[in-house]
């Protein structure tokens, strides 16, 4: 990785100053050292690493919602624009707004000084805008980094109650995702927070901190502040880092860190109130937005002073995985109604283990691995077979441990493609109505939302709905409609998880119009 990508996004913060009068609001919304690191960071896996590099709240509400349509899904809302002009005093020209995008360089312009003198409101404003710029280039930053959305405004008009929300959570599932993204052999780039990304490294990995950052600050990853690195060096960086990565030993990396005696002087007490360290060894869904992701800390216990055992099967989120509140807007709370409830109920799924005066990987771990693992990144010409090594006396010394116990979710793959095809016809004859075969192609090829696009066909047609019956055990509603082919035809639509008439599964069966 290189460090110089990393802080593109951060410069531009830099342009609105912080302001004492705004200070707490920020303190409010448990973004205050957030703030502060962006401060001194501008030169530049877990939620216990985010709480810890950056000072951010763990426990709290989940942060989702919508991302536009908030006039319908919010009481007491606007239409996003007029939202946006009450909120913040001020609509940007046209040539900086890109249907639900602003450009960042209008906020740095419009918010960049706050006058001497103005009054509670105008201060409000421009916490506002601060808060915003802060959400959307340090922690869930895209890859242009110009440009901001506006899904901040239900946030930043309460701004006393921001601090109910767990922002640490929320910018792991965002850097869990983009990760995932750049791991596509055609993606170049890398978003999200990536300074937690960068201070992680360093601290995990003492062989690759720079050398004269050796003074401890909160939160951690201002310690790194003010590093610049240098692009002077030529030749084959990838594969450089590869041979390093390769050549690390089992005391190259530092499990227990939080521990050091420099680091427990420098801790916020707020970070180790048990209510946010309880949270972080919960195996529970992380939520942003519609940005789904699994928070596996069974398979880092030394981090938290266990042993590590053999891995359980990884979890297949798959179908989550295209899931990123492109297409109609919805409220991901409902729609995505099971994985926000796993982060409603956190704290039943916090691991128990024993705590070991040697936390690492126990042998039955180093065996499986040695066995499955792809430990090299470099060819093998340079490096040989994994497993050939041998397992350190160390390791087959360490007491094993308690095996913690957590239930095993069912995977969810993306098959929706499969089940749309098995779901089309009639129950009665099994015939395919063409027209609905037609325009689920159609929707792919342009790749729209088709479930989206399906519930906006049937809502946008005249119907006749008729009361909710159960078929066979099943909860279905029916609805007579006009089809595209103008015949009149009974839409029948299967609930199936939180989908609704349309959003999942439509069978469509024909029928005489009064029968």
């Amino acid at each position: 990785m290189q460090p110089h990508r990393c802080i593109s996004s951060m410069k531009r913060q830099h342009g609105m100053r912080l302001d004492d009068r705004i200070v707490l609001y920020l303190q409010m919304a448990g973004l205050y050292h957030l703030a502060r690191l962006n401060e001194s960071w501008f030169r530049l896996d877990k939620p216990l690493d985010v709480a810890y590099h950056l000072g951010l709240p763990i426990d709290g509400q989940y942060v989702s919602g919508c991302l536009t349509d908030f006039s319908r899904f919010i009481e007491g809302s606007r239409p996003p624009w007029v939202w946006f002009e009450e909120l913040l005093g001020v609509l940007p020209p046209a040539n900086c707004i890109d249907k639900f995008i602003v450009k960042c360089t209008w906020f740095e312009e419009t918010f960049s000084d706050l006058s001497q003198g103005a009054d509670d409101e105008t201060v409000r404003r421009y916490a506002r805008a601060y808060i915003m710029m802060l959400l959307s280039t340090q922690l869930f930053g895209d890859k242009s980094g110009t440009c901001l959305h506006i899904r901040w405004l239900p946030y930043v008009a309460r701004l006393e109650d921001m601090g109910q929300y767990s922002w640490g959570s929320a910018a792991l599932s965002w850097l869990y995702r983009c990760m995932c993204r750049v791991a596509n052999r055609n993606v170049v780039k890398l978003a999200g927070p990536l300074q937690l990304l960068q201070s992680w490294i360093f601290w995990r990995f003492p062989g690759f901190r720079p050398d004269g950052y050796d003074v401890f600050h909160w939160p951690l990853a201002w310690r790194w502040g003010g590093y610049q690195p240098s692009l002077s060096n030529k030749g084959p960086r990838v594969a450089n880092w590869r041979l390093r990565i390769d050549l690390l030993q089992l005391g190259d990396f530092l499990w227990m860190l939080y521990s050091l005696a420099e680091v427990v002087q420098v801790v916020h007490p707020e970070i180790l109130d048990p209510r946010h360290m309880t949270l972080w060894r919960a195996t529970t869904a992380l939520i942003y937005f519609a940005v789904i992701e699994w928070h596996p800390v069974d398979r880092v216990l030394p981090q938290f002073g266990g042993v590590q055992g053999r891995p359980r099967a990884t979890l297949n989120i798959d179908f989550l995985m295209s899931k990123d509140g492109r297409g109609r807007d919805r409220w991901f709370p409902l729609s995505l109604q099971s994985w926000h409830m796993h982060w409603s109920d956190r704290a039943q799924h916090v691991l128990q283990f024993d705590i070991v005066p040697d936390p690492g990987p126990s042998h039955e771990y180093l065996d499986w691995w040695y066995q499955h693992g792809r430990r090299f990144l470099s060819p093998e010409l340079l490096l040989g077979d994994p497993r050939r090594a041998a397992i350190p006396a160390q390791v087959i010394e360490r007491v094993p441990g308690r095996r913690p116990e957590m239930d095993q979710l069912p995977d969810v793959l993306e098959n929706r493609r499969v089940a749309r095809r098995q779901c089309v016809g009639t129950r009665s004859s099994q015939r395919e109505w063409i027209w609905l075969e037609e325009a689920i192609d159609v929707m792919e090829r342009r790749g729209g939302d088709v479930g989206g696009e399906l519930g906006g066909l049937v809502d946008e047609v005249e119907s006749e709905v008729v009361p909710e019956v159960v078929v066979g055990g099943t909860r279905v509603q029916e609805e007579v409609v006009t089809g595209m082919t103008g015949d009149p035809m009974m839409v029948i639509a299967v609930e199936m998880g939180s989908g609704t008439l349309g959003a999942q599964v439509v069978i469509v069966e024909e029928v005489a119009v009064g029968e």
